[in-house]
């Protein structure tokens, strides 16, 4: 059983208590994604990243700064396209000279990747190349450039956006980068009700300010009190064990499993449904996580790790539905 301080029993009543105050600014700009929102949170509070998938027009450019504004951090959007080089996200030497001495050095100008909330905005449309320019960042808080590293700011959260209908002139992520991503998100379309009030707040003449609600010090210690939430060892085995029947050479992997994928998840995932499933305990005021956080963050989880094969394809059947199969039988 794990104890706690004074300061970290503070610390864990501060956490579950954000998530009202953070919506509670939120909602003064955005109406409804509630679970996205939730979910977004999970993310930062666990140290991972997330892709967004959704058409154009729902609010996921503004979702995302208005986050950065209640959490007090910096926010950096990149606009990727297919000209998009690797410096134009990491930075570049240039040249410059001394004055007095005449002495000419390189100078490094730092990209827009450095900041704390980093919006990858259409991360699909530039090349793997410039893609891959964001590897190093994402998993070591990290850039190097002229043989020399910089640290990142932290909190380090990058959120990517893809547009999941125009295709055409589109580099698809390879899995290995996909991997890299805590969380696969899929925005809907709002509710008939929700649209009615987005039109009525967005066609008047009204600016919306938001309060901030947590520090950058603040969220570095949350993230950090997260890792210190209590798994009990038949959870840590469910997750494992949701994951290991993903794959479909694994003998305990269901026959219709077999039959729909071609590649399941690997270690990673197992690793982001227990942190994931600690930081949604702890926003949700428990200090303890149980199976229903694992079945919640299973999905985000998952569905980007999930390589479905043609018999899936042809019948239409979702990742989302192979996930609800694996569940059933865990």
């Amino acid at each position: 059983m794990v104890t706690y301080n004074n300061a970290e029993k503070h610390a864990f009543e501060k956490l579950a208590s954000v998530r009202e105050k953070i919506y509670g600014q939120i909602s003064k700009v955005i109406v409804g994604q509630t679970d996205i929102i939730d979910d977004m949170l999970i993310g930062l509070f666990s140290r991972g990243h997330i892709i967004l998938i959704g058409v154009p027009g729902l609010a996921k450019t503004l979702m995302i700064k208005t986050l950065s504004d209640i959490l007090d951090l910096e926010f950096s959007r990149i606009q990727f396209t297919p000209d998009l080089m690797p410096n134009d996200i990491t930075g570049t030497d240039i040249i410059e000279e001394d004055v007095e001495t005449r002495h000419r050095y390189f100078k490094f100008i730092k990209g827009p990747i450095f900041g704390n909330i980093i919006l990858a905005d259409e991360i699909n449309r530039t090349p793997p190349k410039t893609q891959a320019a964001l590897l190093q960042a994402m998993q070591e808080y990290q850039v190097t450039s002229g043989g020399k590293t910089f640290d990142l700011d932290l909190p380090f959260f990058v959120l990517a956006t893809q547009n999941p209908i125009e295709q055409e002139g589109t580099y698809p992520l390879p899995e290995a980068q996909l991997d890299r991503f805590m969380f696969s998100l899929i925005l809907d379309y709002p509710s008939e009700a929700e649209e009615l009030e987005i039109v009525k707040r967005t066609t008047i003449d009204k600016e919306t300010d938001v309060a901030c609600v947590l520090t950058k010090q603040e969220i570095i210690s949350l993230q950090s009190m997260v890792r210190k939430v209590p798994v009990s060892d038949e959870i840590y085995k469910y997750a494992v064990s949701i994951v290991r029947k993903s794959r479909p050479g694994e003998k305990d992997c269901h026959p219709d499993v077999k039959d729909w994928l071609q590649w399941g998840a690997g270690p990673r995932a197992s690793q982001n449904i227990i942190i994931g499933a600690k930081s949604r305990a702890v926003l949700m005021g428990r200090e303890g996580v149980s199976e229903e956080d694992i079945r919640k963050i299973a999905y985000p989880v998952l569905q980007h790790r999930l390589i479905t094969n043609f018999n899936a394809e042809a019948s239409g059947i979702t990742t989302r539905k192979i996930i609800d199969t694996i569940l059933n039988k865990t």
